[in-house]
């Protein structure tokens, strides 16, 4: 069994990253295309523009952003069936979640991976 991984889209592919998965709306600023590797790009497991919107203006705090997003992804039935994709790539290897958010510390792919992990172990 693989590990879900998260990083930001800046860093250097690695060999241990295995399915590397963009896991935001927007394509990252100053990379081009044909640049990144990348195997999947997931639109439909990131927030919605307008919680986005919220948090990135500082009307929504972390704790409320991040409660917002599990919602939306609970309710999303495409976001339900990308975990159960990404539950058969992490039976052969691991996934790597790409971000490209500056804060490391407080941002949707680390809520998104802990939402992915609770899902899968269902």
């Amino acid at each position: 069994m693989g590990t879900l991984r998260i990083k930001r889209v800046y860093e250097a592919p690695s060999p241990e990253d295995g399915v590397r998965v963009l896991a935001d709306r927007l394509w990252p600023r100053g990379i081009k295309k044909e640049n990144l590797v990348h195997d999947v790009w997931a639109k439909e497991i990131t927030p919605s523009k307008e919680l986005r919107t919220l948090y990135h203006h500082g009307e929504l705090p972390f704790e409320g952003f991040s409660e917002a997003y599990v919602e939306e992804l609970t309710g999303r039935e495409e976001a339900l069936a990308f975990a159960k994709k990404c539950k058969e790539w992490l039976e052969k290897g691991n996934v790597t979640l790409l971000y490209a958010a500056k804060n490391t510390e407080q941002n949707h792919a680390l809520v998104l991976r802990e939402w992915l992990l609770r899902t899968m172990s269902k």
